[in-house]
This record gives C-alpha cells, sequence and structure tokens, in this order.
C-alpha cells in the first residue's frame, strides 16, 4: 500500500484555489471500499484529496519537503483508521484533522510548546455560522498570492489554529484539542491573526486598486 503515497510533484505548489476533492456521489461510493480494505479505492481518495492535505501541511510546517513527508504519514494514519471514521462527520474534514494534529504534533518536536503557543487572556465569541473561508474568498491571482504570503509570514502560535479553522474546517473546540488550547485562548488567536492578516494585507489591497 505504501507505494501510493508517494511524494507530490512540485506541481502542488501552484494556485491556491486548486485542492482538488471528490463529488460526494463518487466519495460514497468509495468510502465503503475503501473502509473494506480495497487498496485501489483508498488510491482514489489519496488522487482526490493528496493535494489539499498537501497544502495545508506546507502552510503549517513552512516548507514543501516537510509537507510531502507529512502527506505521505498523514495518509498512512487515515488509512489505519478507516474504521473509526465517522460518516456523519464530513470526510475531507476529517482527514484535515489527522493532517492538522499530525503538522501539529511535528511543531512541537521542534520547539518547546510553551514558546509555540503562549497563554494569553480573552473570552471572544465563535461566530454563529461557519460562512465562507476569507482564504478561499480571494478572486483574482494577485490577491491569493498575497494572501498566501501574508499567512505564511504570520507567527505560528496564529497561523496554526487560523490554518486549522479556515483551511481544515475544524470547530473552536476541535482546534482546542489539536492544540491542548482552552476554547477561549482558540478563538482569541484566530482573533489576532484575522487582524494581523488584515494588517498585512492592506497595502497589497490597495496597490491592487490603484
Amino acid at each position: 500500500m505504501s507505494e501510493i503515497f508517494q511524494p507530490l510533484p512540485r506541481s502542488t505548489e501552484t494556485k491556491a484555489g486548486e485542492r482538488g476533492g471528490m463529488d460526494q456521489a463518487t466519495l460514497e461510493a468509495v468510502l465503503p471500499r475503501a473502509r473494506s480494505g480495497d487498496a485501489a479505492a483508498f488510491a482514489e481518495i489519496y488522487r482526490a484529496f493528496s493535494r489539499r492535505v498537501f497544502g495545508l501541511c506546507r502552510h503549517l510546517l513552512g516548507s514543501a519537503e516537510a509537507a510531502e513527508d507529512a502527506t505521505s504519514e498523514v495518509f498512512l494514519r487515515a488509512q489505519r483508521a478507516m474504521n473509526t471514521y465517522n460518516s456523519a462527520l464530513p470526510f475531507p474534514r476529517w482527514l484535515l484533522s489527522i493532517a492538522g494534529n499530525y503538522c501539529i504534533d511535528q511543531l512541537r518536536r521542534r520547539r518547546l510548546e510553551a514558546r509555540l503557543f503562549v497563554p494569553e487572556e480573552a473570552d471572544l465569541a465563535e461566530p454563529a455560522g461557519r460562512g465562507p473561508s476569507p482564504l478561499a474568498g480571494v478572486l483574482t491571482e494577485e490577491k491569493q498570492r498575497a494572501v498566501r504570503v501574508a499567512v505564511e509570514g504570520l507567527p505560528e502560535r496564529y497561523r496554526a489554529p487560523l490554518l486549522l479553522r479556515y483551511f481544515a474546517d475544524m470547530s473552536y473546540e476541535e482546534i482546542g484539542a489539536c492544540l491542548r488550547l482552552p476554547r477561549s485562548q482558540v478563538a482569541t488567536l484566530i482573533f489576532r491573526a484575522k487582524k494581523e492578516l488584515r494588517r498585512k494585507l492592506a497595502p497589497a489591497e490597495k496597490e491592487l486598486r490603484a
């Protein structure tokens, strides 16, 4: 089965909107086969979602090389955990939560957890309704590039929860469990991340309007 999880080509580092995927009908047909151990079915899942997993891993880990290794490991873990998948949860969200947890574990190995996630005091309410992702809402290639650069320039303690929220579509509670943080602190970090992101994007917005 390991031959399925080959390193992704550098072409995966293309446009932010090219996330791959699989239509719901096809996914519903493939999942039972994958859960029963059908290697060909799981290979279809890999081809459909590997780009999206790679994108999240690259944003979190900071390099294509680390993301390639992480993507392979994430799919191996997903394969082993297929029997635990609950169809009440959207499959992409389940898969990206595995990726998010793995990448956070890798970041913890790089540095002390206390340095990466500094305790902060605040209690911000999670917005009602999930709404469209601001990371997915940019329409032009120039804006996509500006957003990508701005996100990569965020401090890791802000970048990780922001990406888990808007890229992996995880709830505040799920992010808190992943990062081992209380929900209130997750809300604070995401609030500050978006504030910093807006600050970074302001010059690019002015330039695009010019």
